[in-house]
């Protein structure tokens, strides 16, 4: 077989390997950009899994695919940054906040794009990397935790669900410009979501309120990227 055959071989089955992994956990490698700065391509889409199965209806992220692939990343020398596509309606509080721990606990470069909305748990996610980008009509809904199923009225119970709200502004505080007082008004906000308690943010407003760096789409994503990527390889020659 000549050279040039198996070279096309190789390339259909690339990419069928990588439409198969894009359709089965919305991941890719991208390392066709001739600068040997291989990043890795994950989006958290529609409704985040948590320990139980949603419907096979249900566009869903699945946390035990995100997690080795992120533990995967950190443990390659090959892999030189992470950039994050989020178009997601929220999801399980503790599946969300361990993605976006793990997120931001990477040595490698970091970019998160919101595309169609980041809302609820995917808050903290949009704000885990090290530089968030939304496009102009992305939007971010932001509102204080919610419980499905039968709720225990004592004490006790409202304490749990202050702890958690306390874990999800402390670390969205933690890795974004806001400030707590006023990430808390715009989870009680009583004026914007019909009969909820809320806000929504669109595009620039995400980033007047100091929670996403900078507007942009995928093109200032990528390009940002490839510059942490060179600066972090500029830094550590240097040492």
């Amino acid at each position: 077989m000549a050279q040039s055959e198996q070279k096309d071989e190789k390339k259909i089955e690339k990419e069928e390997h990588r439409d198969e992994r894009i359709e089965q956990t919305g991941q890719a490698t991208l390392d066709e950009n001739g600068k040997l700065e291989n990043i890795h391509l994950i989006s958290i889409i529609g409704e985040i899994e948590g320990h139980d199965n949603l419907s096979n209806n249900s566009k869903t992220t699945k946390y035990e695919h995100i997690l080795p692939s992120l533990a995967a990343i950190e443990d390659s020398s090959e892999i030189k940054g992470v950039l994050v596509l989020l178009n997601t309606m929220g999801g399980d509080v503790e599946a969300g906040l361990a993605i976006a721990e793990m997120i931001a606990s990477l040595s490698k470069p970091t970019v998160s794009l919101v595309l169609g909305g980041s809302h609820s748990i995917g808050v903290p996610i949009a704000v885990s990397t090290d530089y968030s980008y939304i496009v102009p009509t992305g939007t971010m809904v932001i509102h204080p935790v919610r419980m499905n199923g039968m709720v225990i009225g004592v004490p006790q119970t409202f304490d749990y669900f202050k702890l958690i709200q306390d874990r999800i502004t402390g670390f969205v505080c933690n890795h974004c410009s806001i400030d707590k007082n006023s990430l808390e008004e715009l989870m009680t906000e009583t004026g914007i979501l019909t009969k909820d308690v809320g806000t929504i943010l669109v595009g620039e407003e995400a980033v007047k309120h100091g929670i996403i760096d900078e507007v942009g789409g995928i093109d200032k994503a990528i390009a940002k990227l490839h510059e942490m990527i060179q600066a972090k390889g500029t830094e550590s020659s240097s040492k």
